[in-house]
């Protein structure tokens, strides 16, 4: 009898989010697409420093040593290069000694269609353009921003999720910028037992609960965080609809719209997910920040 294979986290990762390459870039942007590959063959035995998703891919991929049997994360390289101007990618990937094996090369168009068909539950780059794309095809995806963050010191793995417009829909949000606080507060009292609609990282979340049941509680090398402005009494709402998805959040911080960095730094978060670009930047000066450019806020 066959066994049947525990799915995977698979995660989609950028060429420019993992190493920094900001420097071919520039020769890309002052001098056009055949300096660049030649810059890049010229250096194809450069190795490129890490980027802003190094160390969360880092991380990611030390998980599967904590499990027995066929790797449970696994991450996809995608790229705008070609496979001749890759090159010094894949290098780099070997040099640093990260297991990724996959990966596609789109030749100066958008990857992101192959984030699909590689049946991603995450799409990191620094392409906001890319990460809208993926979004608009169902895919949770984020636009990595500049940090002055470090990576943390330990193995385990922090996730800080904003609610509405990240793991929720975007309709409570909407009524909260287009009718005030006031009406907000109502309509989330009014609808505490009616569960919220599905943002772009419930999926998300979802296979990172199933990865995190391999492990008991007390070893659980991830933990997850709901980090949202929300206060009493509109959190009534938020704890229902994890417990209608039966969902589990390891820790909830309902902030009341207290900025958000100092609790993410408490947190020990490695990526916070926020759908507006201000918490974003706030954000970042504590942890690595992924914009989410869904919802109301970014139309």
């Amino acid at each position: 009898m066959s066994t049947k294979t525990k799915p995977k986290l698979v995660i989609a990762i950028s060429s420019t989010a993992l190493f920094d390459m900001a420097e071919s870039h520039n020769v890309y942007e002052q001098k056009g697409v055949a300096a660049y590959a030649e810059y890049q063959r010229q250096h194809e035995d450069d190795i490129l420093s890490p980027g802003e998703a190094f160390p969360l891919a880092r991380k990611l991929l030390r998980i599967n040593d904590k499990l027995e049997g066929d790797p449970r994360v696994e991450i996809i390289l995608l790229s705008r290069n070609s496979a001749d101007t890759g090159l010094r990618v894949f290098n780099s990937i070997a040099h640093h000694e990260l297991s990724i094996t996959r990966a596609a090369f789109s030749g100066g168009s958008s990857p992101y269609r192959y984030v699909s068909a590689f049946e991603c539950d995450l799409f990191l780059s620094t392409n906001a353009e890319d990460v809208r794309s993926a979004l608009d095809n169902g895919v949770a995806g984020a636009t990595l921003l500049s940090s002055r963050a470090g990576p943390s010191k330990d193995d385990d793995l922090r996730f800080a999720f904003d609610g509405d417009a990240v793991l929720f829909s975007d309709a409570s949000e909407r009524i909260y910028k287009e009718r005030g606080l006031k009406a907000f507060t109502e309509n989330e009292k009014a609808s505490a037992r009616t569960p919220m609609d599905a943002g772009p990282f419930k999926s998300f979340l979802q296979a990172l609960q199933g990865l995190q049941a391999e492990f008991s509680p007390e070893e659980c090398p991830i933990r997850t965080a709901l980090v949202t402005a929300r206060s009493a009494p509109s959190h009534e709402r938020v704890v229902r609809t994890l417990r209608d998805w039966n969902v589990r959040i390891d820790e909830s911080l309902f902030l009341g719209g207290l900025s958000k960095g100092d609790f993410l730094n408490s947190f020990g978060a490695d990526v916070f997910f926020d759908d507006q670009q201000a918490h974003c930047k706030s954000a970042s000066e504590f942890v690595a920040t992924g914009h989410v450019p869904h919802g109301i806020a970014n139309e």
